[in-house]
């Protein structure tokens, strides 16, 4: 059977104040651009949704949401819409949940190219397919120029957490192990060499990733894992310290374990940066029982999000919400929380 070729409406090569007013103009971007790509269930300004899942006894909801400003819109290993879906999936399945279904909503600035919507929004689709999610609902708003800066993103996520199933930072122990699934600040340094602020010269891509299937991985192989947090603002540094504070434990990692990049070193020795505190947006820290740790790392290795997996640290029964680190000479400092704001819009 021949199917006859849609009809193209939108010819327009920027985004118009008309394309948020709530005639044709709107109608066309919203159909073209967004929907005929996530194709939401049903026609509704609500998504209707069923899952058995949702019914299983014991099982618990989760529901999350973040919004998305970073700049360049384009990076080298992502763009906006990419760290939208993983960020939001990510903030779930950290939590223990499995991602089912996403919202996403844009701010989008008169002169934004279409284009670059296009380009943003199939980058979502690739990484919410990826996920086993769905993009259900959304919106969509347009702001004079100036206003904002070419598009921000909104997305909320809701998932499942399976019966059973309890991650959170107040079950980590003394004698749990610190793990992270791969190399540190790789997403930090890629938005600063990107910016080209600085006149850096670096082949650094972003570390943006879904972390759900390493996740899931690791609890298999580790069903005693108590506590995941992915590091993204304020970097592996800030969420030691918040299951240190959380669980009122002291925790202590070592120097010579941290997987660094060396072009990541190199950047942050010549801008005298922490690469504790540079984000991440696909590396996360688990803690697991001391004899689940080899199990939990070799199912993280066996994933494309886990291939550099290694124990950084340990729990230890210091001074409650203290996070130090062993030096590479030998000796000892403390890894405070993140003071100000070390590269703004990072995400």
């Amino acid at each position: 059977m021949n199917m006859a070729k849609p009809i193209t409406r939108l010819r327009d090569e920027r985004v118009t104040l008309a394309h948020g007013g709530g005639g044709k103009a709107m109608r066309d971007l919203i159909t073209e651009v967004f929907t005929d790509v996530f194709a939401p269930p049903g026609d509704e300004d609500q998504a209707r949704l069923t899952h058995p899942a949702i019914t299983e006894p014991g099982a618990q909801l989760a529901f999350t949401t973040d919004s998305f400003v970073v700049t360049p819109v384009e990076f080298p290993g992502g763009d906006i819409g990419k760290i939208a879906v993983c960020g939001t999936v990510n903030d779930l399945v950290v939590g223990g949940a499995r991602p089912l279904w996403l919202s996403a909503s844009f701010i989008i600035e008169e002169g934004c190219e279409v284009a670059l919507l296009r380009r943003i929004v199939a980058s979502m689709k690739v990484e919410a397919d990826k996920a086993g999610v769905q993009i259900v609902t959304g919106d969509t708003k347009v702001v004079g120029k100036g206003s904002a800066d070419k598009v921000f993103v909104t997305t909320s996520g809701v998932g499942v957490i399976p019966a059973g199933r309890h991650l959170a930072a107040d079950q980590v122990r003394p004698g749990d192990v610190a793990i992270v699934n791969g190399v540190l600040g790789d997403h930090g340094a890629a938005i600063l060499a990107a910016r080209g602020d600085m006149a850096l010269s670096a082949d650094i891509q972003s570390d943006c990733q879904g972390l759900g299937h390493l996740i899931e991985a690791a609890l298999k192989a580790a069903p005693g894992i108590r506590a995941a947090r992915d590091a993204t603002r304020g970097g592996v540094a800030s969420a030691l310290n918040e299951i240190a504070d959380a669980a009122g434990v002291a925790i202590e990692i070592d120097e010579t374990a941290l997987p660094l990049r060396p072009e990541v070193r190199g950047m942050c020795e010549i801008l005298g940066l922490d690469p504790l505190y540079l984000a991440n947006e696909g590396t996360l820290v688990l803690f697991a029982p001391p004899d689940q740790a080899d199990a939990a790392i070799a199912a993280m290795r066996a994933t494309d999000a886990g291939r550099d997996a290694v124990a950084i640290g340990t729990v230890g029964k210091g001074r409650a919400g203290l996070v130090t680190m062993r030096t590479l000479f030998g000796g000892s400092r403390v890894v405070d929380m993140l003071v100000g704001e070390q590269l703004p819009r990072i995400c």
